[in-house]
């Protein structure tokens, strides 16, 4: 499976973490960045890995900011994107259940490493449902057209 993986500063270790974690499971992760702790815009990395997921069929993102919320705002823009602020495996399983999000997006200041990789196991192994959600799904695509 390949994902693409940005973070701003405030989620950056959190990131690396998860970016390891993917890889030790062998995965193919494109790290976006940031790669240190100065201080950087979230909406350019957010945007970056949107792109990326949006132009690849089956390919994940991985997003981390401080809460999470910032990132999955800016990656929800870009026509395609599916984030999902996500706090524990049910919510991830949900969300790649439910919703057919392709973006997990977490926040470093509000879910600890253990749970974080917890639910990026439970996203990375959940498949869409389809059925009675494909309805809902549309109505979200259907959105992003106007």
């Amino acid at each position: 499976m390949r994902w693409y993986a940005g973070s701003d500063h405030a989620g950056r270790a959190l990131k690396d973490r998860l970016v390891e974690a993917l890889r030790a499971r062998g995965d193919e992760v494109v790290d976006r960045g940031c790669h240190d702790d100065g201080s950087v815009d979230y909406p350019d990395y957010a945007g970056a890995v949107a792109r990326d997921v949006a132009a690849e069929d089956g390919a994940r993102g991985l997003l981390v900011c401080g809460t999470g919320i910032g990132m999955a705002m800016a990656a929800n823009k870009v026509s395609g994107v599916r984030a999902a602020v996500v706090t524990d495996a049910f919510t991830a399983r949900a969300s790649r259940e439910h919703n057919d999000a392709n973006v997990i997006a977490l926040g470093e200041r509000v879910t600890g490493p253990g749970v974080a990789e917890d639910a990026l196991d439970a996203f990375r192994s959940a498949t869409y449902a389809g059925g009675r959600h494909d309805r809902r799904v549309a109505k979200i695509k259907d959105l992003e057209s106007g």
